[in-house]
């Protein structure tokens, strides 16, 4: 089994940092350069950095705001939202993102990731996909933030967005978000079977162990949060020592907490 990531999801919108639930209900939670700070210094991985509101908003991504985050962020930075060509990619990628992570644009143009991809490589395009189900338990893929349903089906997008070029999936849980009552490990199973890229589990966590079964049970390659880390005293070292101690082989060592 590879090194297990464990990676903090901020999610920006206008001027700070919001958390909701069921990608609803946002509230303010810091702004973005002092969270970036502190996670620089608590043995993450990697983060996650999306603008929920620029596709809604038809706004393009903000390449200075990127580029002075970067400058302050010592550890791979994804950054997505408002994504709708390959000049936006490039700049963010110039203004120091490491991954980009696409999402609606994606879905209205597949062919977009095989062109992404074919231009600056499958190791830094993340194909994000949101997920919510039906009443009958049939799982659909969502755009434009959570908002819109495509009824598209999950395994098959993602299996789609890999032959395309995708180099990650990142799997949310729209329901599952913000709740921290764990992750849809059905869902992330059924997905992760499916591909043969990494997928990063989102949505759902609160505890550790939930970290742990998504993992173990789930297949995730990685496991993404948000509210487990602003919320609760819980943080990125401390999920490390315990997947650790699940036998789960985590990337570098983790710090006492």
């Amino acid at each position: 089994m590879l090194k297990v990531r464990v990676i903090p999801t901020l999610l920006w919108k206008g001027l700070g940092l919001v958390k909701g639930v069921a990608f609803n209900s946002w509230r303010r939670v810091g702004t973005v350069l002092p969270a970036l700070k502190v996670y620089n210094s608590r043995d993450v991985d990697e983060l996650v950095l999306l603008d929920i509101s620029a596709t809604d908003e038809q706004r393009a991504p903000e390449h200075e705001s990127i580029a002075d985050l970067s400058d302050e962020c010592s550890v791979p930075l994804t950054v997505g939202g408002g994504i709708t060509d390959l000049t936006q990619i490039s700049a963010l990628l110039r203004a120091g993102a490491d991954k980009i992570s696409v999402n609606t644009s994606a879905l209205v143009r597949p062919e977009f990731v095989e062109q992404a991809a074919t231009r600056f490589g499958t190791q830094c395009l993340v194909v994000s996909i949101d997920v919510a189900s039906a009443p009958d338990g049939r799982y659909s893929v969502f755009s434009h933030a959570g908002t819109r349903d495509t009824s598209r089906d999950p395994v098959e997008w993602a299996r789609e967005a890999a032959s395309r070029g995708a180099g990650e999936i990142l799997l949310t849980s729209i329901e599952r978000d913000g709740t921290m009552t764990g992750y849809d490990v059905r869902l992330v199973a059924s997905v992760a079977a499916a591909v043969d890229i990494p997928v990063i589990a989102s949505g759902g966590a609160g505890t550790y162990q939930h970290m742990i079964d998504v993992l173990q049970q789930g297949g995730a390659s990685a496991v993404a949060a948000a509210s487990m880390f602003h919320f609760t005293e819980q943080t990125p070292a401390g999920a490390k020592q315990a997947l650790s101690a699940a036998g789960i082989p985590v990337r570098r060592n983790f710090v006492a907490v």
